[in-house]
């Protein structure tokens, strides 16, 4: 049973858009509504919860301090109620959706773009797709899988290894021989940084035996498929997971720097947790995912 003080989605709807606007004639006109129904909601809200949650004075309202406390709480529920809906309406006209967590590089330069042939294969499942960088907690978070690095592995969850990280220097090909360039050579241009892995091109170059101090040097991004854009638009020469780069390298857009490749002791793995496991939508996934790359990377 509806509690007495709970407020409706209209009455939200009507306090959110005055405490943005300061009046109720422009919340009206912003939710298609008339200045008395809005007005009447404000008062209806204000009565149910038993405080002020505006001032008013020559017209304009001003938040009290009370509205201010309900006011970003107020905006959170009609955002996550919002996000609610609109997860369930991906399921129309379909069986199911697979929602998963994917680093954010791999979604947008390998993923995505082999979706379509995926969903040929599962048909009647539908893709929700978020970005994520950190650790899937899959006991609050609604997602069916994730493909990040082995380090983000999840207690209790299966996991699938798909391939070793392996990365590539890359560059225009304005800007690096056919041949590739040698390390002491690849010191001298713009490197191009991945801000949430600074510790890339120090290592790189440790590798080859040269002073790493200046490999900081050069415009800074935060994924790597920002770094792939950058190097395309020749701004220099980035360090990036061959993976991430393959499109590019097929198609002439980027040239492989250095004959060099650098393990970084990580790995791409599916994770799934238990509940997954059960769902034929899944472990189809699962099994087109691991053939494709499979196939390419064999």
């Amino acid at each position: 049973m509806r509690k007495a003080y709970m407020p409706s989605v209209g009455e939200l709807e009507a306090f959110c858009s005055c405490a943005r606007v300061g009046t109720t004639t422009g919340a009206a006109r912003d939710l298609g509504l008339t200045q008395s129904a809005v007005s009447r909601s404000i008062a209806t809200l204000e009565d149910r919860l038993g405080v002020a949650l505006f001032t008013r004075a020559r017209q304009r309202l001003g938040l009290s301090d009370a509205g201010r406390a309900f006011l970003a709480e107020a905006e959170d529920l009609l955002a996550r109620l919002d996000s609610a809906a609109t997860g369930v309406m991906a399921f129309a006209g379909q069986s199911a959706v697979l929602r998963m967590a994917v680093l954010p590089s791999f979604a947008r330069s390998w993923l995505i773009p082999r979706l379509g042939a995926c969903q040929a294969s599962l048909p009647g499942v539908s893709f929700d797709v978020a970005a994520r960088l950190e650790p899937v907690d899959f006991e609050r978070a609604p997602f069916d899988l994730s493909i990040q690095r082995s380090q983000h592995r999840s207690t209790g969850a299966h996991h699938l290894h798909l391939l070793d990280e392996q990365l590539v220097a890359v560059a225009a090909p304005k800007l690096v021989p056919a041949q590739g360039a040698t390390d002491a050579a690849l010191l001298e241009l713009p490197l191009l940084q991945q801000s949430t892995r600074p510790g890339l091109w120090p290592e790189w170059f440790r590798e080859a035996g040269l002073d790493p101090r200046r490999a900081l040097r050069g415009a800074r991004f935060d994924h790597f498929d920002m770094v792939v854009d950058a190097a395309i638009a020749g701004l220099g020469v980035g360090l990036v997971p061959e993976i991430v780069a393959e499109t590019a390298l097929a198609d002439g857009r980027l040239r492989s720097a250095s004959p060099r490749r650098m393990g970084t002791g990580q790995a791409y793995t599916l994770i799934y947790p238990e509940r997954s496991a059960e769902r034929a939508e899944v472990l189809r996934f699962r099994d087109w995912l691991s053939a494709e790359i499979a196939g390419i990377w064999a």
